[in-house]
């Protein structure tokens, strides 16, 4: 190697190391939402994941590396009370330099409100798209019967909010960085491009089993449900924070023993014994379907990954 190729090197690892140091330090809460702000990064550098794959969001110890991260960081991207209760108390006292940005909170979500019901019936879809109650957040403390905030938490299943964080999140970024504003922005159009896609390949996954009907174990699933107009018929539990009453889990399986139900998908963390209750006496099938990417890796891809496993998950049980 020349002297001036040698020294031409060390520059540009200078210079690379200079960038990395430069780079915001940016807390994430959920592998999902931490895919997301992953790929808004690419090529400037990488987000904290603050809760593990296979953990419950609910309920989280940190370790210490995840408590230095909050601690660390000037952006903490999460999705809020309604999903990690214990978080805010640990944002607050941690991440007192940091800028907090609360995606259940911001004005361009779309939230959906829980579902009531064991069984679900035909809805009004434009009527669960506008953001009736957004703009009241004193709306957002009310809780109803089960322990819950107002509105539904789990609004990283909606592709169309995912494409909306994209610009958010390097909308924020920039603010913090605006050396790499270019970036940023370039990479959550591209990241939008990609989302578009995601849509076109999973409509075609689950046109050939579209009218066919199933069950999901928590109601986790409806923004899922609402993009890509496939309506579950019913969730054993309301709540992944409890298990259902025995009266609740009669009324699932009445319904799939009687009305042709031919799917009942379990998740990797909730008590398989209820599932098979649900499913005696009956033909339907069962799948195990994750909302949180429990075995998928940390990363820029996981979101798209996690879509489109889901997908296949509801096609290959029906």
């Amino acid at each position: 190697m020349s002297r001036k190729l040698a020294s031409l090197t060390v520059v540009a690892a200078l210079v690379g190391s200079t960038a990395m140091a430069d780079t915001p330090n940016v807390a994430v809460d959920i592998a999902p939402i931490h895919s997301l702000v992953s790929r808004v990064m690419a090529g400037v550098g990488a987000p904290k994941l603050i809760i593990q794959p296979g953990a419950s969001p609910h309920e989280y110890r940190l370790r210490p590396s995840e408590a230095k991260a909050l601690q660390d960081a000037i952006l903490v991207f999460w999705m809020g009370e309604g999903l990690t209760p214990w978080m805010e108390n640990a944002v607050e006292t941690l991440s007192q330099n940091a800028k907090v940005i609360t995606l259940l909170e911001a004005s361009e979500t779309k939230l959906l409100k829980f579902r009531e019901g064991a069984l679900f019936e035909e809805h009004d879809h434009e009527e669960h798209d506008k953001k009736d109650d957004h703009d009241d957040h004193d709306d957002h403390d009310k809780k109803d019967d089960h322990g819950h905030g107002a509105h539904d938490p789990h609004a990283w299943l909606s592709v169309e909010n995912a494409k909306t964080w994209l610009n958010l999140i390097a909308a924020e970024l920039s603010l913090a960085d605006p050396e790499n504003a270019g970036t940023y922005f370039g990479n959550a159009a591209a990241g939008r491009s990609e989302i578009d896609d995601l849509i076109t390949e999973i409509n075609g996954i689950l046109d050939p089993v579209r009218g066919k009907s199933f069950v999901v174990f928590h109601d986790a699933y409806q923004y899922f449900e609402n993009s890509f107009d496939f309506p579950a018929a019913g969730a054993i539990s309301l709540s992944d924070a409890s298990d259902p009453s025995p009266s609740r889990v009669a009324e699932i399986h009445k319904r799939v023993k009687n009305q042709n139900v031919s799917c009942v998908l379990a998740e990797p963390q909730f008590n398989p014994g209820i599932v098979d209750t649900v499913l005696a006496g009956t033909d339907a099938k069962t799948g195990v379907i994750d909302p949180l990417g429990f075995k998928l890796e940390p990363g820029p891809e996981l979101y798209t990954q996690l879509i489109r496993k889901m997908a296949k998950t509801i096609t290959d049980c029906l």
